[in-house]
């Protein structure tokens, strides 16, 4: 940032606290009609009953998720945005390397009508797809369920198996294994490492600190490329910047061509 920058920066932080005296200034004379606006306390990670939620170090939950309670999340694992993982009646398990997608419920039952227990356990590699629903259900390994399914109490989805996408799948409904064909389960190992890889840049974002973002801001103003076309016309080659290029250890070559 050169001086001019620097001055413009010093300029716009006198105005804001500036302003931001005056509106405290405002709120006292208002008196008793004062109304107080009230910041947001979402809490992603959010202890209950004494219960506080186990989240691996490795693991990416997004800053818009709420994970409650009697929670374990593996290594590896993703909790996309405006996920809900409740568990306060009963726990809910998930496993490594899978990935929950934005919008997806996950809830427990203390119990069905015959008295057993209906935590909520998913397995490894397992994806679940945006806005499904997963309640008091047993999901095994490597098991694929589709957007905006329903898993209703008691329900076993087997290793291997797959709930079709809008499906509603009754209580205690067993999906079995042995009905996919070779490359569906490749098709759902593969997704599984898609989604890992992705939410390392995810969470490598989600990490930066407002300066870095800012600056990041700049260089792509800075080095922003004009249409593509006219480049070729005027005989330009523009290369990104190395400031712009993510760090190999963030998503390797392999990744890459899997999330494109």
């Amino acid at each position: 940032m050169g001086s001019l920058g620097k001055a413009v920066y010093t300029l716009g932080f006198w105005i804001r606290e500036t302003g931001q005296a005056m509106d405290r200034l405002g709120c006292r004379l208002q008196g008793n009609y004062y109304f107080q606006e009230q910041l947001s306390r979402h809490r992603t990670l959010m202890n209950l009953f004494d219960k506080s939620p186990l989240v691996d170090k490795d693991a990416f939950v997004a800053p818009s998720a709420s994970v409650i309670g009697d929670v374990h999340v593996g290594r590896g694992s993703s909790i996309w945005y405006g996920c809900v993982l409740r568990g306060d009646v009963n726990s809910i398990s998930v496993g490594s390397g899978t990935n929950i997608q934005d919008n997806a419920l996950v809830h427990v039952a203390k119990s069905n009508l015959s008295g057993k227990v209906l935590p909520t356990i998913i397995g490894n590699n397992v994806t679940i797809g945006h806005s499904a629903v997963v309640h008091g259900c047993t999901i095994e390994d490597e098991a694929f369920v589709g957007m905006g399914a329903t898993l209703l109490d008691g329900v076993v989805i087997e290793k291997n198996a797959m709930v079709a996408a809008g499906a509603l799948v009754r209580q205690n409904t067993r999906v079995p294994f042995g009905e996919l064909t070779d490359e569906e389960i490749a098709f759902i190992s593969q997704s599984a490492t898609n989604y890992i890889n992705l939410s390392k840049v995810h969470a490598a974002e989600n990490a930066k600190s407002f300066d870095e973002i800012e600056f990041e801001k700049m260089l792509r103003k800075k080095f922003a490329r004009r249409d593509e076309e006219y480049d070729s016309m005027i005989g330009v080659v523009r290369e990104t910047p190395a400031e712009l290029v993510l760090p190999d250890n963030i998503l390797p070559n392999k990744a890459q061509k899997a999330v494109q």
